[in-house]
């Protein structure tokens, strides 16, 4: 697979750093992938995604979740088994592993499930007023009334 260069954006664009480290770490990858355990990310409604994560054999007290920066970071870590078990097959996943999802800005993680060896998060996008879209009011001639731009405050010397 070819691997892309995104210096040229870097060079020409302001405020994108972090988009594009992201895409840069999700073309080194896929190898790193393999280990982790199967999940899905689906999009719920218009603001709202859900990560299920298949961890079968896991208890809560061996996984967290934990949020930060926009990151995700789902851990896994076994407690050492209290018996020596004579296993023919081991095919379930007993390593510990480390996953971890960028999250867009505004969006915050709602809670966490685990139920029949599916550990579920919750998300959704929650925009704060101050960025929401406002309707501007028109006004006809002979009423504008201007707001007031705000002065910095003068530094005393």
């Amino acid at each position: 697979m070819r691997s892309l260069d995104f210096s040229p954006y870097y060079r020409s664009s302001v405020g994108f750093d972090r988009m594009l480290n992201a895409l840069g770490r999700a073309q080194r990858t896929p190898e790193a992938e393999a280990a982790l355990p199967p999940y899905d990310v689906e999009s719920v409604g218009e603001s709202r995604y859900r990560i299920t994560l298949a961890l079968a054999g896991w208890s809560p007290d061996e996984l967290s979740v934990i949020t930060e920066a926009n990151a995700l970071l789902i851990e896994g870590q076994r407690r050492p088994a209290s018996a020596e078990r004579n296993f023919l097959h081991r095919g379930i996943a007993m390593q510990p592993y480390r996953c971890q999802f960028e999250l867009a800005d505004f969006v915050v993680v709602l809670g966490a499930a685990l139920e029949n060896g599916l550990l579920t998060i919750e998300l959704e996008r929650q925009i704060p007023e101050a960025m929401k879209p406002r309707k501007i009011d028109i006004s006809t001639r002979g009423q504008t009334v201007w707001a007031q731009p705000r002065q910095a405050p003068v530094a005393a010397q």
